[in-house]
């Protein structure tokens, strides 16, 4: 069996690293299963004509990684996979579902949340204050399902410089981007349904679709984005609920739709007979100043559902987002909303409403624009100090997506970066069924400048224990 071992000293890939691929593919192939031994160390290095180290950190690493285990004084053994998937994926599901804990010197390089001193809180507080003066009570009772209609109408008004046209009785306000997307999976969908999303996408899109039982079909993304043609092969045998995309500064990559996608997309959606679920949470933080049209203003015939984020660009904690719906969806809209939470807090959907009726969106809006346009810069630059990784630097929003050497595992890259006390999202976290691959996302969102040097430090050194230059080499451990 193991005269299929062939490792090619002339390949840039370590040979230690070839060995563990190949000895994962007959793990995979269940051409070695639960239980089996494999060869001793210095046996194998023979036939395999290597050095005994190259074999023992083939061994070291499928060990750490679940793949073996190690009986002392009788050999190396074929673990349970079924136990090893799970911790991994128990490992990342606590980081895709924020809930790894965030240690004293930890660098964050995986959450998007702004940082504190960027939210406008004395603007805010005057506003809360005006509400409190003009509505007294009122300002804290429930609020219709829909929305408070000075705010839809306000939305109504605001989407105008997207280029939408939407009546107020089209705009549905609820708690957060997240709850969007959650309340559309329980309005438009049902177990085995069929939902097309780009590959990769956002995390919370995946679980919120699983949630419902839908079948997740991923559709390769491209860098002027999702792939038309992969697409309209999949809509000739499939017909999806819906298809899920982020035009704008896509989640994890970061890539931008060009107009000639968007317009295409929307034909395809005509022609089967389908919806877009648009989900817009980062396009206003475009660097180029370019400008970007949402495929919702392209929309003549109620094909696009548009969903529009404030967390990322204004106080994430406020949770308020809103939908803007094909009439025909939003009754089945509503009662969702209604039975998650009835309504969205009504003082905050009232402040809101003369946020932006005061024009202070926009003045908070440029205010983070110039911060952030000057950490992406920053970030950068102290990446390109780093040779091993290869990215291309997006004309906004907050993520860089960045590609490690070829045939390096992101998922034991995060293992490493955590255990050095750095946090970064592995590119796994983003496919339905965490398929691994050489993609990490990194975000400098909520980091000083001081913070963004250190982590790109540490990334730097995480990289040589990954590729084994460094000189205290320690196995990556999940």
């Amino acid at each position: 069996m193991f005269k299929q071992l062939n490792l090619d000293k002339e390949s840039s890939q370590p040979l230690y690293m070839q060995l563990v691929d190949q000895i994962i593919r007959l793990i995979e192939e269940s051409k070695i299963q639960k239980g089996f031994k494999l060869p001793p160390v210095r046996k194998l290095a023979e036939f395999l004509d290597v050095n005994t180290a190259t074999v023992a950190s083939a061994y070291r690493f499928l060990e750490s990684n679940g793949y073996v285990y190690t009986r002392v004084g009788s050999g190396t053994y074929v673990a349970d996979q079924s136990k090893k998937s799970r911790e991994i994926i128990d490992k990342l599901k606590l980081l895709d579902q924020g809930q790894l804990v965030v240690t004293p010197g930890m660098i964050n390089f995986a959450s998007a949340t702004p940082a504190p001193d960027l939210f406008p809180v004395e603007d805010f507080k005057n506003i809360i204050n005006e509400v409190l003066d003009r509505d007294g009570g009122l300002a804290f009772s429930y609020q219709e399902s829909k929305g408070f209609r000075p705010l839809r109408e306000s939305i109504s008004d605001f989407l105008k410089l997207y280029g939408i046209k939407t009546s107020p009785d089209d705009i549905q306000v609820i708690s957060g981007g997240q709850q969007g997307i959650d309340i559309l999976s329980k309005a438009m969908l049902r177990y085995g349904d069929c939902v097309f999303v780009e590959s990769p996408t956002y995390n919370g899109a995946i679980a919120a679709f699983k949630s419902r039982g839908a079948n997740i079909i991923g559709i390769p993304l491209r860098r002027d984005g999702i792939d038309l043609d992969v697409l309209q092969d999949r809509l000739r045998s499939k017909r999806p609920a819906f298809i899920y995309v982020m035009p704008g500064f896509q989640n994890p990559t970061g890539y931008c739709y060009s107009e000639e996608n968007k317009i295409k997309l929307l034909e395809l959606a005509k022609k089967y007979d389908t919806y877009i679920l648009e989900d817009d949470y980062l396009n206003d933080l475009d660097y180029s100043d370019q400008g970007i049209r949402p495929i919702k203003s392209y929309d003549d015939g109620g094909y696009v559902i548009y969903l529009k984020s404030f967390s990322k660009i204004f106080m994430p904690g406020l949770r308020l987002a809103f939908l803007s719906l094909p009439q025909k969806l939003s009754g089945e809209v509503i009662a969702a909303k209604h039975i998650t939470d009835i309504s969205t807090a009504g003082l905050t959907q009232r402040a809101f409403d003369l946020f932006l009726r005061k024009g202070l969106w926009k003045k908070n809006l440029e205010y983070i624009k110039k911060i952030y346009r000057s950490q992406m810069m920053y970030v950068c630059e102290k990446l390109k100090l780093i040779k091993e990784i290869q990215f291309e630097k997006p004309r906004g929003g907050l993520y860089l997506w960045l590609q490690l050497p070829e045939g390096y595992s992101s998922v034991v890259f995060y293992s490493i970066c955590l255990r050095n006390n750095l946090l970064i999202a592995p590119g796994s976290l983003f496919y339905p069924d965490y398929n691994d691959d050489t993609h990490f996302r990194l975000s400098f969102a909520s980091l000083s400048r001081e913070e963004i040097n250190r982590g790109i430090d540490m990334l730097g050194e995480s990289i040589k224990e990954l590729t084994g230059e460094s000189e205290n080499k320690i196995m990556p451990l999940i």
